[in-house]
């Protein structure tokens, strides 16, 4: 059984951090918010499972698809650890309106 890692623990091991693409209409209804994902690496580095632990579910699937995307320095054993993922909206400009 391999061991694990806070977010910032596993995160230290990661060669390649895949970002989330943010969901259309997650943007469009400016949620934000924090998704969190539990991983299982191979000692070859690759994310072998990953599965949500919590945060909305409009940002969750762009959440999971980026964190199996990772991939980490080989170890001797599997990894198991948190990721965290940040989503924060940035509501589009608005037009000026002339009075």
């Amino acid at each position: 059984m391999g061991s694990q890692e806070t977010g910032s623990e596993i995160a230290h091991w990661a060669r390649t951090k895949v970002q989330p693409v943010y969901p259309d209409l997650a943007r469009k209804l400016n949620l934000a918010g924090t998704v969190r994902i539990q991983i299982a690496v191979t000692p070859s580095g690759v994310v072998k499972d990953a599965k949500v632990l919590g945060g909305h579910p409009l940002l969750a699937g762009a959440a999971l698809d980026a964190a199996k995307k990772w991939r980490f320095e080989p170890s001797a054993t599997e990894r198991n650890g948190v990721l965290d993922f940040k989503f924060e909206s940035h509501p589009e400009m608005q037009p000026e309106t002339k009075r």
